[in-house]
């Protein structure tokens, strides 16, 4: 299995950018998906969240309202949209996944995926 994220980089703060997390080795379609971020120093938290359908999604409360997770499950891949950034978002964005079999339940529990790409580094400057 790979995660592969793409689409960091250095923005100023109040501009948008999408990262994207490209899956292979396994049943897309069947995986819950979710974006996780690092800051330096700092704990991998729980960003975004999406069910193996696309139809229920759940956010930290930090990005709710400026962050959307979507999936393809045609090309295999996950996107974060993000806009309004502000520093404070600056950290390494990861994406997770691991198996779905209801579609109900999007953990916020890093443990709870089993499946992790490298990381995309995202810095917003003021």
């Amino acid at each position: 299995v790979q995660l592969q994220a793409y689409g960091g980089g250095l923005v100023q703060a109040g501009n948008s950018l999408r990262l994207s997390c490209a899956a292979s080795g396994l049943t897309f379609k069947n995986y819950k998906m979710a974006w996780f971020r690092q800051a330096p120093e700092k704990q991998r938290d729980f960003v975004a969240g999406i069910n193996r359908f696309g139809t229920g999604t759940r956010y930290s409360d930090s990005v709710k309202g400026r962050f959307t997770i979507s999936r393809d499950n045609a090309k295999d891949t996950v996107y974060l949209q993000m806009n309004s950034l502000n520093p404070e978002d600056t950290a390494v964005y990861y994406c997770a996944g691991d198996d779905d079999y209801t579609g109900a339940y999007i953990s916020r529990v890093r443990g709870e995926y089993h499946y992790w790409g490298r990381g995309t580094e995202v810095t917003v400057s003021s």
